[in-house]
């Protein structure tokens, strides 16, 4: 009977695995890490997402800039965007990026990477084989409801209202929040929403 090394074997079989290997699980944005300084905002996590996407941090925080109308720079691992921003804005953001030069539509996995192929660029997955020409939608923000009734979202209230509530902005929408002050970010539900305007109130968790 011939016997074997279990250890040595284990150590060749581990060898021979590949670099990146996908877990099979389905993919977990990280949640973004912002907080605001005087008329900044600064994204002390962005580097996560550039690992996670497995891209380019010029590349993301380019389009972030683009999509989000405002101007910022790289400081070391953190993105800063001259201009206040809250949460779901830059979510939004980084979902639509991931869904379109990331992910992969056939398996759904984000083991990718672009390629330009002409002028047209590739997106080819590693995990399935499977490849698609990138195509960026004319408004590519819509990934759904920028504000949905009885959701809850963080936000900064940046003005004051003629009888005093707090007015936050999410995409399009000026939310007014009673009972809140200038400068403050809180988190609120939506309790209702008219044309571009919308109502809610603080919640405590």
């Amino acid at each position: 009977m011939t016997e074997y090394d279990y250890e040595a074997l284990l150590k060749k079989a581990k060898c021979n695995l590949p670099e990146h290997v996908s877990d099979g699980e389905r993919f977990q944005m990280p949640e973004p890490d912002l907080f605001i300084e005087g008329k900044t905002t600064v994204f002390r996590n962005f580097g996560e997402y550039a690992d996670a996407f497995r891209r380019e941090p010029e590349a993301i925080l380019a389009y972030l800039l683009r999509e989000l109308g405002t101007a910022g720079n790289l400081d070391g691992k953190r993105a800063v965007f001259k201009s206040r921003l809250v949460n779901e804005q830059v979510k939004s953001r980084l979902k639509a990026y991931f869904n379109t030069f990331v992910v992969c539509s056939e398996c759904g996995k984000p083991d990718s990477r672009l390629v330009k192929d002409g002028r047209v660029l590739i997106l080819e997955c590693e995990a399935c084989g499977a490849h698609r020409p990138v195509k960026v939608p004319r408004v590519i923000t819509e990934v759904g409801p920028a504000l949905v009734i009885g959701n809850t979202y963080e936000v900064l209230i940046q003005d004051l209202g003629r009888k005093g509530d707090g007015i936050a902005k999410i995409d399009k929408y000026a939310i007014f929040v009673p009972g809140t002050t200038k400068g403050t970010v809180v988190k609120i539900k939506i309790d209702n929403i008219s044309g571009s305007v919308a109502f809610g109130h603080v919640v405590t968790e």
